[in-house]
């Protein structure tokens, strides 16, 4: 079983430390890039390396005066360092700190999110091949459909985390990318080859291009990816609440012993956790319209977008690990109930055989309309009598013209309807990788 905890990797990639950690990487390996380009004495880097450090209750009370987080960041780090710390930050802007940071922490929070994708896919996998052949009643517009099994709904969802996890990969290598190109991007007191060196030693793609920022479509992507992944445990929470419903009872969310469902009614085991992941899945579809908003920014850059950022990433990222560890853990312990599912498969009078005896009447002649009115007929009077829709079947002369009463039997067998969906399911899982 995976253990129920809070995302802290992930939360612990946007505190102050960690933030002014990455800063000090950063400018530490454009010293560097610029020693190895000539640029910086080989001594004053050993000196930055050995002595650059800071303390983020200084920085932060510097910043109460420079007004700049930048600014205080680099004053405070001077302390340290002494007269050579003048080659710290030489022909960067804090833009190039700012952003190839937040790359950096994207990415580290994207990786997390990867690792926690590809288990909840594992775990899909395992569970929908455990009920693979459990017949459970489908539902379009919440009435009684035509059976299918709780292992393709499992499936289902484990397909769509599989498309899930593509689209993290693919956003999370579109936002690991730096730059280290100045004030409007255009390399004024660096090269090219300085931010390619920084950015390589960054575990970074140097953007190809930049202004003084890098552009927020990449960011807009990321959090977007980030709400399309929310929405999919959304959906699956959404679904798993609606068969612990009292009338339904097919699954329901694990109840430990001395948990308490309600103050008022001792009876209560509530879907509490897949409610929970149904409203945090609003908070990271906002923070997407949030992101959205940030690709929009005045001329070379302006800031209206930092601030939003300092929100929605930590956010997000923290949100969406969280609610796929939860998903991942209430999935594993999920109870499953296969004789309700039989129990309400049931309940709807041999109705969901509707369309196996239009087919089998339109294969004896009869055009579809012809066919459509005699099984609807029957179907009407099934639902306002509670009647068996076989029984009625077995006594309607106009359909008995076409189809045999052994041929009607065969029909609504029960192991008729169980061996061709099998047949089916096995076709369905082999198709998606599994067996």
């Amino acid at each position: 079983m995976i253990p129920r905890y809070s995302p802290k990797e992930i939360a612990d990639i946007w505190t102050d430390e960690a933030k002014f950690q990455r800063w000090l990487q950063l400018e530490i390996a454009a010293v560097e890039a610029r020693m190895e380009a000539g640029y910086v004495p080989e001594e004053a880097l050993s000196t930055i390396k050995e002595r650059a450090t800071f303390k983020v209750d200084e920085i932060l009370e510097i910043e109460k005066e420079t007004k700049h987080d930048v600014i205080a960041f680099l004053t405070n780090v001077a302390g340290y360092v002494g007269p050579q710390s003048r080659y710290i930050h030489e022909g960067l802007t804090s833009s190039d700190v700012v952003d190839t940071c937040l790359a950096m922490q994207m990415r580290d929070a994207g990786a997390i999110l990867i690792k926690d994708i590809e288990q909840l896919i594992s775990i899909l996998a395992k569970r929908a091949v455990e009920f693979k052949y459990t017949i459970e009643m489908g539902r379009t517009h919440g009435i009684h459909a035509e059976p299918t099994t709780f292992g393709l709904k499992l499936l289902l969802w484990h397909e769509e985390m599989k498309r899930n996890l593509e689209r993290m990969q693919h956003a999370v290598k579109n936002v690991s990318v730096g730059k280290i190109s100045g004030a409007v991007g255009t390399y004024q007191h660096l090269s090219p080859d300085i931010e390619a060196a920084v950015c390589h030693k960054l575990g970074l793609e140097p953007s190809s291009i930049s202004t003084q920022i890098l552009q927020r479509d990449r960011h807009a992507e990321f959090a977007t990816t980030m709400a399309i992944v929310a929405a999919s445990i959304e959906k699956f929470s959404v679904e798993l609440r609606h068969l612990q419903r009292t009338e339904v009872r097919e699954a329901e969310e694990f109840f430990s012993k001395g948990q308490k469902g309600s103050s008022a009614m001792p009876h209560k085991r509530n879907p509490i956790t897949f409610e929970r992941l149904t409203g945090m899945a609003r908070v990271v579809r906002s923070n997407a319209i949030a992101a959205l908003e940030n690709v929009a920014l005045w001329h070379e850059r302006d800031i209206s977008h930092s601030s939003v950022e300092r929100i929605i990433m930590p956010d997000s990222t923290t949100a969406l690990c969280y609610m796929l560890r939860t998903f991942s853990e209430s999935l594993e312990t999920l109870l499953v109930y296969p004789e309700r599912m039989k129990e309400n498969f049931n309940t709807s009078y041999g109705l969901t055989t509707s369309q196996t005896l239009l087919l089998a009447l339109t294969g004896k002649g009869l055009t579809r309309e012809e066919a459509y009115r005699l099984v609807q007929r029957n179907a009407m009077e099934s639902w306002s009598t509670k009647t068996q829709l076989r029984d009625l079947v077995l006594k309607d002369e106009d359909l008995l013209r076409h189809l045999g009463a052994e041929e009607i039997k065969e029909l609504f067998s029960f192991e008729n309807i169980q061996n061709k969906l099998k047949n089916n399911v096995d076709i369905i899982f082999t198709r998606n990788g599994l067996s």
